[in-house]
């Protein structure tokens, strides 16, 4: 059961590093975005690579900071159910969810969108926008990180609930509790 602990303490550390590590992608989706309307409709300039450049750090940021979401709990979900729960109908909840759910999701993402990576990274694709930006294939690449990512936080969530249902809740350090449970502790 410390090894569960172990995978759970890791995989959240590094969905919590990558997703603050890709946070500031929005702050260059921002400048880049404010910088391509000054110069557009003050200086009547613009760049199409500059409009790639802001949607492709949107997207970077969107596919490697989904696993934090996940982490953190900033997904969808019907909290008029689950909010009022006990602590092992939330564990029991999460661990069908990920396993009937997410894996499955994240699964056939891998299995669908291997081939459309690889055929990318072959062909060296580029933006089909004339004076577009080179290097479409790392773009997409981000679709399976996204697929890698939130399956390990979904794995992570389903060894969680296994300690919770176990009896092994403290085995988990508090930084590694949903984090509704964080709050109410604090």
């Amino acid at each position: 059961m410390s090894a569960l602990a172990l995978f759970v303490r890791i995989v959240n550390q590094l969905n919590e590093w990558i997703g603050r590590t890709v946070s500031w992608l929005t702050l260059g989706v921002v400048l880049v975005c404010f910088s391509v309307v000054v110069l557009r409709y003050a200086f009547n300039i613009g760049f199409v690579w500059m409009q790639d450049i802001y949607v492709w750090l949107h997207a970077i940021a969107f596919t490697l900071g989904a696993g934090y979401a996940l982490l953190h709990d900033h997904h969808v979900r019907v909290d008029i159910f689950y909010r009022p729960a006990s602590e092992r109908y939330k564990a029991w909840l999460n661990l069908f969810g990920v396993l009937l759910l997410l894996l499955p999701f994240v699964t056939i993402l891998v299995y669908w969108g291997w081939g459309y990576v690889v055929r990318s990274w072959m062909l060296q694709e580029r933006s089909q926008n004339v004076g577009g930006m080179h290097g479409l294939y790392v773009i997409k690449s981000c679709l399976i990180a996204f697929a890698v990512l939130v399956g390990l936080q979904g794995l992570s969530i389903a060894s969680r609930s296994i300690l919770i249902l176990t009896g092994n809740r403290t085995l988990l350090s508090p930084r590694d509790l949903p984090p509704a449970e964080n709050m109410e502790g604090a």
